[in-house]
């Protein structure tokens, strides 16, 4: 494979990372950790000004009508920064799963408004962390369900919700979470800056959205690409830490010596590089793949998943490592990036999930 991102994309790639390191510093995220607010509406606001929530809906519903690149180099860069904002579950779920199978009114009510950011939205698939089936029903058109860890679950206007029909087939159905028969609980999390809910639906009325009973190949193919966005956060929030314990450890003198200079912390930087650059490449397949619609995109999504969150996990933890003592502190931002990344190995599935996902992959292909 021969893939780069063209000099338009990695111009929107620049000029997003000058934005947020501006609009989304260290000190910024550090004030959503510590507040009730469940993210940075003031950011959430400027992001939309920007059209980054517009970026792939197609301009007859008010986007941009862009490709899925640009929509990765956007998210490297909110990784990078660790923005608190609800973007992951509203562009990569919400607005994939309408633009894919929503019908043309719905189409007509949800794009414009996702695109404008008058609605967030997200999707309520897990029942439960790593509950490996849906249970929750949805009969004659009235949901009951308990949907849990939900991102921005608590802050969403509405949910693209998994539940069986009456054959008891997968489908996928559109709820309005504002619905009395909507309750809605913060959950706590590793990482506060973007919030997970439990979602308890009690006989609420949804529409469907999507082919009835074809909710498993919608959700495959919604979280394959999914997948590949999600790894460009991780690599971006990769970058970011281990650009941190670089700086560190060259500024930090022990014995009259940096301590970047000793080899034990030189193994330990060989391995973050090593990591990263294996999670980039995959994460890179699964851009191409997922730019074309290329048949392997299932395999590259599940590869990228999988080395991205490796790699974010052991980054993040060999940077506070790198630190010493300190990076065990509230003080330094290490734990940030070690917050971000325990998050984001569960958000669409866990770790051993994925890992089934490429066997099956494999030996489909085999």
């Amino acid at each position: 494979m021969n893939f780069e991102f063209s000099e338009e994309q990695l111009f929107i790639r620049d000029q997003a990372r000058n934005f947020l390191g501006q609009e989304c510093t260290p000190a910024k995220v550090r004030r959503i950790l510590d507040s009730p607010e469940p993210f940075d509406r003031d950011l959430w606001q400027k992001i939309v000004e920007l059209g980054w929530t517009a970026m792939t809906i197609p301009e007859s519903y008010g986007g941009l009508g862009l490709g899925y690149l640009e929509l990765c180099v956007i998210a490297e860069e909110l990784g990078r920064a660790l923005a608190p904002v609800p973007f992951s579950s509203s562009a990569y779920l919400a607005t994939e799963a309408i633009k894919s199978w929503g019908t043309e009114a719905q189409k007509q009510h949800y794009l414009p408004k996702l695109a404008a950011g008058e609605l967030i939205g997200t999707l309520a698939l897990a029942e439960g962390l790593g509950a490996p089936a849906v249970e929750s029903q949805c009969l004659e058109g009235n949901l009951t369900a308990q949907k849990f860890p939900v991102p921005d679950g608590d802050i969403a206007d509405f949910a693209v919700v998994a539940a069986r029909n009456a054959n008891g087939a997968t489908s996928l159905y559109l709820a309005e979470l504002a619905d009395a028969g909507v309750k809605r609980e913060t959950l706590n999390s590793m990482d506060p800056t973007r919030s997970q809910a439990r979602l308890d639906f009690d006989d609420v009325p949804v529409k469907p959205l999507g082919d009835q009973g074809a909710g498993d190949a919608e959700l495959s193919e919604l979280l394959d690409r999914a997948a590949v966005l999600l790894a460009f956060e991780q690599i971006g929030g990769c970058q970011a830490a281990m650009d941190m314990g670089i700086a560190y450890t060259k500024a930090r003198y022990a014995f009259g010596r940096p301590i970047a200079s000793f080899q034990a912390i030189k193994h330990k930087f060989a391995d973050m590089y090593v990591a990263l650059e294996l999670a980039r490449a995959n994460a890179y397949y699964g851009a191409c793949a997922l730019a074309s619609d290329a048949p392997d995109l299932p395999l590259a999504a599940a590869t990228a998943r999988v080395s991205a969150t490796d790699a974010f996990f052991l980054i993040s933890k060999e940077n506070i490592q790198a630190h010493g003592g300190m990076g065990f502190t509230w003080e330094f931002d290490c734990h940030l990036y070690y917050r971000r990344a325990q998050l984001l190995s569960g958000v669409i599935g866990t770790q051993p999930q994925w890992k089934e996902h490429i066997v099956a992959r494999l030996l489909q292909a085999a």
